[in-house]
C-alpha cells in the first residue's frame, strides 16, 4: 500500500476507534477518559507510531484530549493442521513445537480492537 494511502487508511481506523471510545465514555456518563488500551495484533499491518500520532491529531476537544493511550502487540497465534496444537509463532517460522509440522491456520494476530479503557464519571 502507498505511504499516502497507508496514512489515510490508519487515520481513518484511529478514527473509527476514538468514537468507539467515546461512544462507550458517553454511555457511562464518563466526563473524561484517562486511558484506552488497544490490542492490535502483529500482522494487522497497523503501524503504531501512526496510530499513536493520530490519536493525538484526533483527541483535543474531546473527553479523550490527554487520554493515555496504551498499545499491546497480540503475537501470532497458528493451529497445527497435523495434531491441532495451538500456538505462539513468527512470520518466519510457524512450525508445530510439539510435532514438528509445518501446516498450520492462523488463529489470532490481525485483530485491532479496544481492550479497556479508564473513564471519570
Amino acid at each position: 500500500m502507498r505511504r499516502e494511502a497507508r496514512a489515510v487508511h490508519e487515520l481513518a481506523i484511529t478514527r473509527s476507534l476514538l468514537q468507539i471510545a467515546l461512544d462507550k465514555a458517553g454511555q457511562a456518563q464518563a466526563r473524561r477518559i484517562g486511558s484506552i488500551k488497544l490490542r492490535i495484533g502483529r500482522l494487522s499491518g497497523y503501524v503504531p507510531e501512526a496510530v499513536e500520532q493520530n490519536f493525538r491529531l484526533l483527541v483535543p476537544g474531546t473527553i479523550a484530549e490527554g487520554a493515555a493511550l496504551v498499545l499491546e502487540w497480540m503475537p501470532l497465534r497458528c493451529r497445527c493442521k497435523e495434531c491441532g496444537h495451538e500456538h505462539d509463532a513468527t512470520p518466519q517460522d510457524c512450525s508445530c513445537p510439539a510435532c514438528g509440522a509445518v501446516g498450520f491456520t492462523i488463529t489470532g494476530g490481525r485483530e485491532m480492537f479496544i481492550e479497556s479503557m479508564e473513564v471519570e464519571t
